[in-house]
């Protein structure tokens, strides 16, 4: 390769890179952090409720009704749900005895699956994060016309980057090969 497209394609990488990494840097911040919260979130209770588990009687899985789930939800004002349109989601875990029921408002009520006694209620805080990770959290949009693009461009920062490692150490590999020993005899 000539001299000159090694010394164009270098300063070319370094504005490339220098230029999107101040465009993408918020967007990458943000994906960093609350990654590395959703990696930790079964370590810090803040983050994500602990499942709890309850003592089986039978092990032919839950025997209360959906009834019985509501109506033991909406014995507790502090969760406010008082009817299946504030309920996002069960969560039934057969084998721990339990059933997770998530609220449109982020709160997670544990029942046992057998007697419908309440075993935790907690504010779930994964799904915001989540949310704030991908991007959806901010405005309509922001996943596919702003973290997107973000991905993509921090995509190329690593071919950018890669091409200045490569001719740095093949400029230093070139400096090693050709620099003659000092004979001092």
């Amino acid at each position: 390769m000539p001299a000159s497209f090694s010394k164009n394609s270098r300063k070319y990488s370094r504005n490339i890179h220098l230029w999107l990494s101040l465009i993408i840097f918020i967007p990458v911040i943000i994906v960093i952090a609350s990654g590395l919260l959703l990696q930790v979130k079964k370590e810090f209770d803040w983050i994500q409720p602990p499942t709890q588990k309850a003592q089986i009687l039978q092990t032919n899985g839950p025997t209360i009704s959906f009834d019985d789930v509501l109506h033991a939800v909406k014995q507790l004002p502090e969760v406010s749900l008082n009817s299946w349109d504030d309920i996002d989601r069960l969560d039934v875990r057969p084998t721990k005895g339990i059933i997770k029921v998530r609220g449109k408002n982020h709160w997670e009520v544990q029942l046992n699956a057998q007697n419908g006694d309440v075993l935790q209620v907690a504010y779930r805080r994964t799904d915001t994060i989540e949310a704030i990770h991908d991007g959806s959290w901010f405005f309509e949009g922001a996943k596919l016309w702003l973290f997107l693009p973000a991905a993509l461009l921090l995509f190329v920062l690593w071919v950018t980057g890669l091409v200045m490692l490569y001719n740095t150490l093949k400029s230093k590999y070139r400096k090693n090969k050709f620099r003659q020993p000092l004979n001092n005899s």
